[in-house]
């Protein structure tokens, strides 16, 4: 019997649950041949690695670069809302109007849903605000470090609030990545490089990505399971919300007495940025449903390692071995979490459950 297309909402519940879909990986490397499996494997990882680097330095270039001199992180974060707000719209008329060409749901504005999206909507703004601010005070290269936090508040938010355990091995991984995030700080600090400011976004990031993640699969019914839904009304109520921000911080004054406000290659990228904040869902979704949860983790933190390595040479720095001990510390407290609730999983769904064992124990 043929097997439906995974679903979205099913990709997104395998990301958040950190489980994998066996059969369907199974029934899909029978249907294709290796080479090409592995062949679209490989571009699918490299389009998520280039997709997520290339976000990262160009927001970096808009909140931070000498040549721009532009001090409006809230507007470009509202901007990039905006982008994936009308990219959504966009793509949704153009999939009624030529049905077949894409797989893309209706879209439809209803106060109703928008207002039951609104919870998860203001842990979003933190989310991207939060990651914006921490990249605009840290370097790319301590950027990874600075927001490394999000294991571990999965770890206490899943206790104190889903009232969930975690597993000694577990526990100790995330004590991995305390320890590298502590070494990394004081390294910088070392070095002279530290903001405390841009630390303490990064820590608040990483907060408002464990919350975001636990409020996403509260909603995702409001939305009928669909994560394009979701991004849509996501980015709506942040258009609106970011605007009385822009007003009361000064933004909109100091935006109005920018040099360049009137340069096509301004607009351009700050379009381009918006376009990547866009991608960079779709390429996540698209990277689980080809490969797993499990290897989703591994590729990304093999990419934020990439990141690093990039950063400090186009930046030129130089960074001690203890820095670059803290980097590794994380990086593989991150690797070593995930495979350990892999293994945890694996194990778990292996093990027959006591109606099994009354059966077999009966001779059923």
């Amino acid at each position: 019997m043929n097997r439906a297309p995974l679903k979205r909402s099913r990709i997104l519940h395998m990301a958040l649950m950190g489980t994998s879909d066996p059969s369907g990986e199974a029934e899909a490397s029978k249907e294709k041949p290796f080479l090409l499996r592995a062949l679209q494997i490989a571009l699918v990882v490299s389009l998520y690695w280039a997709t997520s680097i290339s976000m990262v330095f160009l927001n970096k270039y808009l909140l931070d670069s000498p040549s721009l001199q532009l001090d409006t992180p809230i507007f470009v974060t509202f901007y990039q809302c905006l982008v994936t707000t009308v990219l959504c719209k966009s793509l949704s008329t153009l999939a009624t109007l030529c049905p077949g060409t894409m797989d893309f749901p209706s879209l439809r504005l209803d106060l109703r849903v928008a207002r039951s999206v609104l919870p998860l909507s203001v842990v979003f703004i933190g989310m991207i605000t939060f990651n914006n601010l921490c990249l605009k005070y840290v370097g790319v290269a301590f950027y990874n470090v600075g927001r490394s936090l999000t294991t571990v508040f999965n770890v206490l938010l899943s206790y104190l609030l889903l009232k969930q355990t975690t597993s000694f091995y577990a526990l100790l991984t995330c004590g991995v990545i305390i320890g590298g995030f502590w070494l990394g700080v004081d390294q910088e600090g070392a070095e002279g490089t530290l903001s405390w400011t841009g630390t303490l976004f990064g820590v608040l990031a990483s907060l408002c990505v464990s919350l975001n993640a636990i409020y996403t699969k509260k909603v995702l019914p409001a939305v009928d399971g669909s994560i394009w839904r979701l991004t849509f009304y996501n980015n709506v109520n942040a258009c609106v919300l970011f605007l009385p921000l822009l007003l009361l911080l000064g933004e909109l004054q100091a935006l109005r007495n920018f040099s360049q406000l009137g340069s096509a290659h301004f607009w351009g990228m700050m379009t381009l940025g918006g376009l990547f904040g866009f991608a960079i869902g779709y390429v996540t979704g698209l990277q689980i449903k080809f490969t797993s949860p499990l290897t989703h983790n591994v590729s990304g933190t093999a990419k934020a390692c990439a990141q690093t390595v990039l950063a400090v040479l186009y930046y030129e720095e130089t960074k001690s071995f203890l820095w670059w001990t803290s980097n590794m510390m994380v990086l593989g407290g991150s690797s070593a979490y995930t495979w350990v609730r892999g293994w945890e999983m694996k194990k778990i769904q292996e093990e027959p459950s006591p109606k099994e064992e009354e059966k077999s124990s009966m001779g059923v």
